[in-house]
């Protein structure tokens, strides 16, 4: 996969990955409060966005609570990133914060667009850019390679057209 550079502006665009991801019992300490109360539903509003393909959510042997988002191209994101559910997330967690425009380095005919979006949260808060307790925030931006393959199904969206990815599922007789 080729990596996209993120602009800075979308320091915020996935906050909501901590959020989003499923909590289980032992994700916080006890007394913690569970990050998600009170926010939209955000993977609903992901899912429902215009030119979203799919979403998947995992949290890692590490502790990174993490996002995969895939969009047909940039216009598609972009309409995540300003749609009211996502700017209501970043303004909460960003408050005061300033961005640039969002995903000027990304060409216009991009084509599709994978953004894995990480948050690892922490005890307490470690930066002045948000009051959100974690140790780490990423978004980065992926795009499909021609090749690969399959055998029963695959991790991306059905929607995902990948040239020259190879199906080695036995067809139905």
């Amino acid at each position: 996969m080729r990596t996209g550079v993120l602009s800075s502006s979308l320091l915020g665009t996935m906050v909501w990955v901590g959020l989003l991801a499923p909590h289980t019992a032992g994700d916080q300490p006890p007394g913690k409060p569970e990050p998600s109360k009170g926010f939209p539903d955000l993977v609903a509003a992901l899912k429902a966005s215009p030119g979203c393909l799919g979403v998947e959510t995992a949290k890692t042997a590490s502790g990174k609570q993490v996002i995969f988002a895939w969009f047909e191209d940039k216009k598609a994101v972009l309409k995540w990133y300003h749609s009211d559910a996502h700017q209501q997330v970043m303004k909460q967690f960003f408050p005061g914060q300033e961005y640039s425009k969002p995903l000027k380095e990304v060409p216009e005919n991009s084509g599709p667009i994978l953004a894995i979006a990480s948050i690892t949260f922490t005890d307490k808060p470690r930066f002045k850019e948000t009051p959100l307790p974690i140790s780490q925030i990423a978004i980065e931006l992926y795009q499909p390679m021609s090749g690969g393959i399959f055998l029963g199904g695959r991790f991306a969206p059905e929607g995902l057209k990948v040239p020259k990815m190879r199906d080695y599922t036995p067809k139905e007789k």
